[in-house]
Protein backbone atom coordinates (compact mmCIF):
# COMPACT_ATOMS: atom_id res chain seq x y z
CA UNK A 1 0.00 0.00 0.00
CA UNK A 2 1.51 3.33 -1.09
CA UNK A 3 1.58 5.78 1.60
CA UNK A 4 -0.05 9.32 1.03
CA UNK A 5 0.61 12.56 2.76
CA UNK A 6 -2.13 15.47 2.41
CA UNK A 7 -0.96 18.39 -0.21
CA UNK A 8 0.17 21.47 1.32
CA UNK A 9 0.56 24.38 -0.94
CA UNK A 10 2.88 26.11 1.73
CA UNK A 11 5.51 23.81 0.83
CA UNK A 12 5.42 25.43 -3.23
CA UNK A 13 5.58 28.92 -2.10
CA UNK A 14 9.53 29.66 -1.77
CA UNK A 15 9.62 32.58 -4.03
CA UNK A 16 7.46 35.71 -4.05
CA UNK A 17 6.59 35.41 -7.89
CA UNK A 18 4.86 31.83 -6.50
CA UNK A 19 3.51 33.88 -4.30
CA UNK A 20 2.11 36.70 -6.12
CA UNK A 21 0.49 34.03 -8.36
CA UNK A 22 -1.04 31.66 -5.70
CA UNK A 23 -2.77 34.88 -3.99
CA UNK A 24 -4.21 36.14 -7.73
CA UNK A 25 -5.75 32.79 -8.06
CA UNK A 26 -7.54 32.97 -4.88
CA UNK A 27 -8.61 36.57 -5.30
CA UNK A 28 -10.57 35.58 -8.83
CA UNK A 29 -12.73 33.15 -7.05
CA UNK A 30 -14.22 36.00 -4.97
CA UNK A 31 -14.51 33.91 -1.91
CA UNK A 32 -13.34 35.50 1.36
CA UNK A 33 -12.92 32.50 3.50
CA UNK A 34 -10.88 30.88 0.60
CA UNK A 35 -9.06 33.97 -0.05
CA UNK A 36 -8.30 33.82 3.73
CA UNK A 37 -7.23 30.81 3.69
CA UNK A 38 -4.62 31.09 0.91
CA UNK A 39 -3.17 34.09 3.18
CA UNK A 40 -2.85 31.82 5.91
CA UNK A 41 -0.95 29.27 3.97
CA UNK A 42 1.15 32.20 2.43
CA UNK A 43 2.16 33.44 6.03
CA UNK A 44 2.69 29.06 7.06
CA UNK A 45 4.97 28.95 4.07
CA UNK A 46 6.56 32.63 5.28
CA UNK A 47 6.92 31.80 8.74
CA UNK A 48 4.21 32.48 10.71
CA UNK A 49 6.67 33.39 13.95
CA UNK A 50 8.52 35.46 11.72
CA UNK A 51 4.93 37.58 10.43
CA UNK A 52 3.70 37.82 13.91
CA UNK A 53 6.89 39.63 15.24
CA UNK A 54 6.68 42.09 12.02
CA UNK A 55 2.99 42.93 12.47
CA UNK A 56 2.95 42.77 16.40
CA UNK A 57 -0.33 40.73 16.27
CA UNK A 58 0.40 36.82 18.35
CA UNK A 59 1.08 34.07 16.16
CA UNK A 60 -2.51 32.44 17.75
CA UNK A 61 -4.45 35.30 16.45
CA UNK A 62 -3.12 34.80 13.05
CA UNK A 63 -3.80 31.33 13.11
CA UNK A 64 -7.34 31.94 13.93
CA UNK A 65 -7.72 35.32 11.80
CA UNK A 66 -6.28 33.30 8.64
CA UNK A 67 -8.58 30.16 8.71
CA UNK A 68 -11.09 29.31 6.28
CA UNK A 69 -13.86 30.24 9.16
CA UNK A 70 -11.40 33.63 10.15
CA UNK A 71 -12.85 37.10 9.78
CA UNK A 72 -9.51 39.17 9.91
CA UNK A 73 -10.11 42.83 10.28
CA UNK A 74 -8.93 44.60 7.23
CA UNK A 75 -6.13 46.08 8.74
CA UNK A 76 -5.05 42.72 9.88
CA UNK A 77 -4.78 41.42 6.15
CA UNK A 78 -3.14 44.86 5.53
CA UNK A 79 -0.65 44.32 7.76
CA UNK A 80 -0.27 40.70 6.61
CA UNK A 81 0.20 41.37 2.78
CA UNK A 82 2.30 44.06 3.81
CA UNK A 83 4.88 41.93 6.23
CA UNK A 84 4.67 38.69 3.12
CA UNK A 85 5.81 41.19 0.34
CA UNK A 86 2.15 41.57 -1.83
CA UNK A 87 0.48 44.96 -2.43
CA UNK A 88 -3.24 45.10 -3.65
CA UNK A 89 -3.77 46.75 -7.20
CA UNK A 90 -7.09 47.59 -8.14
CA UNK A 91 -8.57 47.12 -11.77
CA UNK A 92 -11.53 47.22 -13.53
CA UNK A 93 -13.93 44.50 -13.74
CA UNK A 94 -14.16 43.08 -17.14
CA UNK A 95 -17.39 43.05 -19.10
CA UNK A 96 -19.85 40.28 -19.69
CA UNK A 97 -19.93 39.33 -22.89
CA UNK A 98 -24.06 38.77 -23.72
Amino acid sequence: MAKTRPFDAAEYLDNSEAIAAYLSEAFETRDAGFITEAIGTVARARGMSALAKDTGLSRENLYKALSSEGHPEFSTVMKVLSSLGVELHAAPKAAKVA
